[in-house]
This record gives C-alpha cells, sequence and structure tokens, in this order.
C-alpha cells in the first residue's frame, strides 16, 4: 500500500481540511479521499473537489491493507 500526503489550497477558512495523510494503491485513490472518513458524497464546504487535490507520494508500507486516513489537519473555528 502507497502512503501519500494530500492537501488544498481551495478552501482555506475556518471549519475546513487542509491536508492529510492516507494510504491508498494509487495516486488517483488518493485524490478521490476525503479526510473526515468516509462518506458517499463530497461537501466542498470543507474540503475540494478531487480535480483540487494535490497529492505527493511518501512512501510504502507493508502493515496496512486498505485505504484510510492516517492523520487529517481540520481547522477548527
Amino acid at each position: 500500500m502507497n502512503i501519500y500526503h494530500i492537501s488544498q489550497y481551495v478552501n482555506r477558512g475556518y471549519d475546513t481540511y487542509d491536508s492529510a495523510v492516507v494510504t491508498a494503491e494509487s495516486e488517483e485513490d488518493a485524490r478521490q479521499m476525503y479526510p473526515g472518513g468516509e462518506r458517499s458524497e463530497y461537501d466542498f464546504n470543507d474540503w475540494c473537489k478531487p480535480n483540487d487535490v494535490e497529492v505527493e507520494f511518501i512512501g510504502t508500507t507493508t502493515t496496512i491493507n486498505k485505504s484510510k486516513v492516517i492523520c487529517a489537519s481540520f481547522n477548527a473555528g
């Protein structure tokens, strides 16, 4: 499983996520992830559309075998 840092610069106000560290199979899978965990629809008020997500490859892991959010940065207001 790959480890990625995902970030966005579209929503920068209070009560928004600005970044997260996630595990995913691919960069595209990481781009589709929501830092707040699982949900069926995107809430563009606290994150952004997948096309606006910046993805940086960090490394790999053999101890995690599914896509998940490891840590997220939320700007509470």
